[in-house]
């Protein structure tokens, strides 16, 4: 495991004036420009550029809404068209950068869970001269795939951050819940855990039906009668999952990766232990602002390294201060 270095600190912390910059909302046409800049408040007077997000979100996972609301805010300060797609399925995901590639956009950010289905595509990209950012999945292959920065939490030490707190608890036989197959970053997260508590052991559901996820929880707790703790990979699945461990009759603890409103809620009120938050409004806004600033003076945020958003770890002792935000739609 490769350790967070001052440097990378350095990178993160670099990022926090561009993200100061907030604006206003804009939806289609050339805003009004500014005339000096993007303070607070303003729109670049930059002229009018297109950028793609593709992203590999699943219907309905609030998660994404969040990723989405931050690259919407950097477009909208930024005089940026934003066009927002994503697919689940690798392929799909790759057609839609084709897409945009077709549409001659300025920039493109990505995101890399199924990176052996983007990698020729994103080729393509960058052998037509359109920068590549990545965000949220690929922290270990955005490089080769040709982006020139990463905007995400290092996945297998946001897993160690789990690991350490539950092994800390006493736990012994977690169970960890992945609710993509094939999906790199979910399984860097449980193979974190693992590295801390040997005793882990991964559980496959199907994120899109959460039905199917509660039954199948609920089985194995119920097979699994060692089984001391059930973590989810995102906020909707471990929501679930609570509901589950209840009707399993189970005294296992549950923890979670990532937010939303109705999970730090859940954390206040001791319902769930504990989530670890990679801060996807970050990440949206970072992606769109990076490729920005390459177009505006060739910038290029993270001097080659990623710039991290995370692991943040919300437990019952913060969570009331984070929930503010959450309920905004930013956390």
């Amino acid at each position: 495991m490769k350790k967070t270095n001052l440097r990378q600190l350095a990178v993160a912390a670099a990022v926090i004036p561009l993200i100061a910059l907030s604006a206003c909302s804009t939806q289609g046409g050339r805003p009004a420009d500014s005339g000096g800049g993007a303070a607070a408040g303003q729109v670049a007077s930059t002229p009018r550029i297109k950028i793609a997000m593709v992203t590999h979100a699943p219907a309905g996972d609030t998660f994404w809404d969040i990723v989405r609301k931050g690259a919407e805010e950097a477009a909208a300060k930024d005089n940026v068209e934003l066009l927002y797609t994503s697919d689940a399925e690798g392929g799909r995901q790759a057609q839609l950068i084709q897409q945009a590639i077709d549409q001659k956009v300025d920039g493109i950010a990505v995101t890399l869970a199924k990176p052996d289905a983007l990698k020729d595509v994103l080729k393509k990209a960058t052998d037509a001269g359109i920068p590549v950012v990545s965000l949220n999945a690929g922290g270990d292959v955005w490089k080769q795939l040709g982006a020139f920065t990463h905007f995400g939490s290092n996945e297998n030490i946001a897993g160690n951050a789990v690991g350490e707190r539950l092994a800390k608890d006493g736990i012994k036989h977690p169970i960890c819940v992945i609710q993509e197959q094939g999906n790199v970053a979910l399984e860097a997260r449980c193979q974190g855990v693992k590295e801390k508590v040997p005793g882990t052991e991964n559980l496959y559901v199907t994120g899109t039906d959460m039905s199917s996820v509660s039954s199948t929880v609920t089985a194995k707790l119920q097979a699994t009668a060692d089984a001391d703790a059930v973590i989810g990979l995102a906020a909707p699945v471990t929501l679930t999952i609570v509901k589950a461990v209840e009707s399993a009759g189970s005294k296992a603890k549950v923890a979670s990766f990532d937010m939303n409103a109705e999970l730090g809620k859940a954390i206040t009120d001791g319902t769930v232990a504990l989530t670890v938050d990679q801060q996807p409004w970050l990440q949206g806004y970072g992606a769109i602002d990076s490729l920005w600033q390459v177009k505006r003076g060739g910038f290029h945020v993270g001097g080659g390294l990623p710039v991290l958003t995370g692991p943040s770890i919300i437990d019952k002792d913060s969570a009331a201060q984070v929930l503010e935000y959450a309920q905004q739609g930013i956390r």
